[in-house]
């Protein structure tokens, strides 16, 4: 079993390097690069170390560390960095109305995440599989043994631990906070915890959008509208205009599904069983979603 996880990373590191060379840019910035290195770097120390055995990793596992790494030897990564840090400061201090409102506390950094994601995360998840059979590489990953569904999840979860990465860079601003005031941490922290669920969920959607098609736009676009109709689902308009063409009962299906509606409890300080269950089955669903899609398409 060893042995036979030793050859899939072999091969996936091989594939890495074969379409690196087709459609990688390369970074000019001896900032970008410098960074990307104490990424590979500290991957490495971690996975070489004599605690852990690299050879032991999963194969899912595996495919996650490459395409973590592979995020910060393209521009995206710091293009949706510096976005997303940019807006986040914009929304909380001068959007969100900080100073005027003389409260210490998150909210309007929290309830912009909604919306961020709701562009970032399709960004970011629509070179997933689009790519993949836009440079053909997918057949290759998929002739690697290796389950689908463990591909699958190899790049979904890169695509979260970045984001993840993304949300943590903005904890100087929470520290801004209690720096100028003394906000509720406890409350802050639960919103944080909705916040990284709430981006599994639209990554999670993205990801499934983009093996539905080779075109990254018409990925995006895919993902755009549909975490749309999930995020806006519970509202009077919405389910007025989605009344006119879907059934009764898919309506209704929606509209439960909502996403600022589960979202807002995390905010208010409210860790809800009930709203952690709804993100962890929508990523869950929309990762299986995803597998079978790819599935399906392969045996065509």
């Amino acid at each position: 079993m060893q042995q036979f996880r030793k050859s899939v990373r072999q091969e996936m590191w091989l594939l890495t390097e074969s379409s690196n060379s087709y459609n990688k840019i390369q970074i000019s910035s001896w900032t970008q690069r410098l960074f990307g290195l104490i990424v590979v770097k500290i991957q490495f120390r971690a996975f070489k170390s004599s605690h852990f055995n690299f050879d032991a990793l999963p194969t899912w596992a595996v495919i996650l560390n490459r395409e973590l790494a592979d995020y910060f030897y393209t521009p995206i990564a710091y293009i949706f960095l510096i976005i997303f840090l940019f807006l986040n400061s914009v929304f909380t201090f001068y959007v969100g109305a900080f100073f005027e409102r003389e409260q210490a506390d998150l909210i309007p950094f929290f309830m912009s995440h909604p919306w961020l994601f709701l562009i970032l995360a399709p960004a970011l998840g629509m070179r997933l599989w689009a790519e993949e059979r836009k440079t053909g590489t997918i057949q290759s990953l998929l002739t690697l043994p290796t389950s689908i569904l463990s591909a699958v999840l190899g790049k979904f979860l890169a695509a979260w631990a970045f984001t993840t990465f993304a949300l943590l860079l903005t904890v100087p601003i929470w520290f801004s906070v209690n720096y100028l005031g003394n906000p509720d941490n406890g409350v802050i922290i639960a919103s944080y915890f909705g916040s990284w669920l709430l981006a599994g969920s639209y990554l999670a959607v993205s990801s499934c959008m983009s093996t539905l098609t080779q075109n990254q736009v018409i990925a995006f676009i895919l993902a755009v509208v549909t975490n749309f109709v999930f995020t806006l689902g519970g509202f009077s308009l919405i389910e007025n205009i989605l009344s006119e063409f879907v059934p009764f009962l898919l309506l209704e299906t929606i509209v439960s599904l909502n996403y600022l509606t589960h979202f807002n409890e995390f905010v208010k300080g409210v860790v809800a069983l009930p709203a952690v269950i709804y993100f962890v089955s929508m990523i869950v669903l929309f990762v299986f979603f995803s597998s079978v899609a790819i599935q399906i398409r392969n045996n065509r």
